[in-house]
């Protein structure tokens, strides 16, 4: 693995460094939202133009959950779909932030992308990220045309889930709850730097202890917010690493970064898939940062756009 990390994501973590900005771990959660969004948003608006961006409620098992759909374009009948949950923590994330990334998947994979504004911690712990996430599968493979009077439809025989950290957390969990309740099919898991394990004993939590944006205060603040109890930290929707039984899961895209606390049970989720039988293709950035997917508004990050690229690809195979 390289012990180098990459100059773009140094210049970042300098930047802000200089500028002053505060451990998310030791700012509110409304200030730690701002922060994330303002290092995430790209200042004028989207920088990525697409087809079509449109935003709907829809009726979950405990209210209504917003969805953000993007089409790309140019493809008739039933689509490909990725059905996409943002990370952050659990706690800071929302649509704005992943905006960029869900417009640049759709674009480089050519398929629709549909993603969910589930509740968060920590107004609304564990299971109800959850429950929105797979309450919006549930919804998807019902409506398969959104809801909308247009052309946009979903191919149920098509449908992937994902998301990064956080959100990679809640895309395992979903195919887990699939498997156990014979629920809607599911092509692919794209897992992009998963959370998949409620535990800090990785040699990637030494190492990537601190400097390298994402830290291991930052993370054990996130699950505090996220579990109502320790006890929940053993629960197998919660840490998918403890699931006893792995069997019978999606085909699985598992992207990891070297300087990153959470790469360790990263690949460990991806061999404990390859143990069950599950196919696993795996992405490995080793000068990279937790959170690079995201780093997109500006344009010099091609490291990201690099993973977007990688990521479609894999999209792009369950679509064919």
């Amino acid at each position: 693995m390289s012990t180098e990390l990459h100059p773009q994501a140094e210049d970042l973590l300098h930047e802000l460094s200089e500028g002053g900005v505060p451990p998310l771990y030791r700012q509110s959660t409304t200030q730690a939202r701002e922060t994330y969004l303002e290092l995430t948003v790209p200042t004028g608006g989207p920088s990525e133009p697409i087809e079509q961006v449109s935003d709907r409620t829809i009726d979950g098992p405990n209210g209504p959950i917003p969805i953000r759909s993007y089409d790309p374009g140019g493809t008739e009948g039933p689509q490909a779909t990725l059905l996409f949950f943002h990370g952050g923590g659990w706690v800071v994330g929302d649509l704005a932030t992943h905006d960029l990334a869900a417009r640049a998947l759709a674009n480089a994979a050519n398929c629709l992308v549909v993603a969910v504004d589930y509740r968060r911690a920590p107004e609304a712990p564990f299971p109800a990220p959850l429950e929105d996430c797979y309450g919006a599968l549930d919804w998807l493979s019902d409506e398969p045309d959104l809801g909308f009077e247009t052309d946009v439809r979903v191919d149920p025989e098509r449908l992937a889930v994902g998301g990064d950290s956080a959100g990679g957390t809640l895309a395992t969990a979903v195919a887990l709850l699939a498997r156990d309740r014979d629920g809607p099919a599911i092509a692919h898991q794209l897992l992009v730097y998963p959370v998949t394990d409620h535990a800090f004993e990785t040699d990637s939590y030494t190492e990537n202890a601190s400097g390298y944006f994402i830290t291991r205060s930052d993370m054990e603040r996130f699950w505090d917010a996220y579990l109502e109890t320790e006890f929940d930290g053993d629960h197998p929707y919660v840490s998918p690493l403890r699931a006893p039984d792995l069997t019978a899961l999606p085909p699985a895209t598992v992207l990891t970064c070297g300087f990153d606390p959470l790469r360790d049970e990263g690949r460990a989720y991806a061999d404990r898939l390859e143990d069950a039988g599950v196919s696993v293709n795996r992405l490995e950035y080793p000068d990279m940062i937790h959170g690079f997917l995201t780093m997109l508004a500006e344009p010099e990050w091609d490291r990201a756009r690099e993973a977007i690229d990688a990521l479609a690809a894999d999209l792009h195979a369950v679509g064919n």
